[in-house]
């Protein structure tokens, strides 16, 4: 295994393979598809070197992996799987059975575009389409924080205050195939951080226990709720592991969100992934300038951190949510989560929503700068021109 405590050029899906490994799970289930590939590939070569006493179950298909973690953490153990695009799709329903059966699954999705027309870059379609299902959604910036997610993914989910399943969100190929700096965490500070797994529930002849029973319509909306109480519980969870988190290994990997250079910005964009990056440095351009730009990243987005994410964005002037993702027919997904937050406070601040990246479409810091001077200027974009840009990275195609 590589070396921890120290910093190591590692391709993002081989370093988050290895950090998974030291949260010590128990079953990996694992079928392949690009770009989430190179995940599993790494995690069966450290299973079978030895170096991490688990079971590796080579499945029939996405469905399947889903199906065996599943059956995993439901008989006790840690279980783990990774996957992608139409993979996830193919996950969907067992997914909802992980969230209501309070399965606490953590799983990787190498973001990609869904079909059709076949793409296999990144975009955020494939993780916001099931979004709704009760499973807590984590989005990374960076392959250091892919790996440190994952950590407090394990500890979040088993927490008894939460019990559901986490994925972690990682931008396919833009993160997943580029070699970077990463200092993977200590199996010793590890071990100690996530504490042996004990299952609260689980399955057991001593004890018999049944799971995702039929229920009749006097008993299915209680659990329904339990799960959405469950993931509103979640946010405290979040905030409290990542902050001890912080403290264990010296980073801040975890949290709701980032405020980034945001406190007295008059015009902020909201985005999460990996395009925060090129965000930031137009911001950085642009206040060398004198303009009071920020950027808010979301960094958990199931659920929607709306008490945190009202405090960083209530003092601006005009908002842009950068989004990778949308709903056809309708517009965004995050960009009326964000104007719900503000009329649920009473707060009548301009704010648009600008699809970049879908299929892996290159996003360029002029385009960011040109979504910066549309808002700043009072420009407005209706939700049903959400997948219609007048700026540099799509060209106008509706007549």
């Amino acid at each position: 295994m590589a070396k921890p405590g120290k910093q190591e050029i590692l391709e993002g899906a081989m370093a988050v393979a290895h950090a998974v490994a030291r949260c010590r799970p128990e079953v990996i289930a694992a079928y392949p598809i690009t770009p989430q590939t190179h995940i599993s590939e790494e995690l069966s070569q450290i299973v079978a070197d030895g170096d991490l006493a688990a079971e590796f179950v080579k499945v029939e298909s996405e469905f399947g992996a889903a199906s065996v973690v599943l059956g995993a953490s439901a008989a006790g153990a840690r279980a783990y799987t990774a996957t992608s695009s139409q993979g996830l799709m193919l996950m969907a329903e067992v997914l909802w059975n992980m969230a209501g059966m309070r399965l606490p699954v953590v799983l990787a999705c190498a973001n990609r575009s869904v079909s059709a027309p076949l793409s296999i870059w990144c975009d955020h379609q494939d993780a916001e389409s099931v979004r709704d299902c009760g499973i807590i959604q984590l989005y990374a910036e960076d392959a250091q924080e892919a790996c440190d997610q994952h950590v407090i993914a394990f500890k979040v989910a088993e927490d008894r205050r939460v019990l559901l399943p986490v994925m972690v969100n990682l931008d396919g190929f833009l993160l997943t195939h580029v070699f970077e700096p990463v200092e993977l965490p200590d199996q010793a500070l590890t071990d100690k951080f996530l504490g042996q797994y004990e299952a609260l529930y689980k399955l057991d002849v001593a004890n018999p226990m049944s799971f995702g029973c039929f229920t009749e319509p006097d008993k299915c909306m209680e659990g329904r709720w339990m799960i959405h109480d469950a993931c509103l519980r979640s946010l405290a969870v979040i905030e409290e592991v990542s902050a001890d988190f912080a403290k264990a290994f010296g980073r801040h990997s975890g949290g709701l969100l980032e405020e980034y250079k945001s406190k007295d910005a008059e015009t902020i964009l909201i985005a999460k992934g990996s395009v925060s990056g090129t965000i930031k440095d137009v911001v950085d351009e642009l206040r060398d300038k004198g303009r009071k730009v920020g950027l808010v990243r979301i960094k958990t987005f199931r659920p929607f951190p709306r008490e945190a994410l009202l405090a960083a964005i209530r003092g601006a002037k005009h908002i842009a949510v950068v989004e990778k993702g949308g709903s056809f027919g309708a517009g965004g997904i995050m960009t009326p989560e964000v104007k719900e937050v503000l009329f649920d406070a009473g707060l009548k601040i301009p704010t648009s929503g600008f699809c970049v990246q879908l299929g892996g479409r290159e996003v360029t810091p002029d385009g960011i700068a040109e979504i910066i001077d549309r808002v700043s200027k009072g420009e407005k974009q209706k939700a049903y021109e959400y997948f219609r840009l007048k700026q540099n990275l799509l060209p106008d195609l509706v007549p």
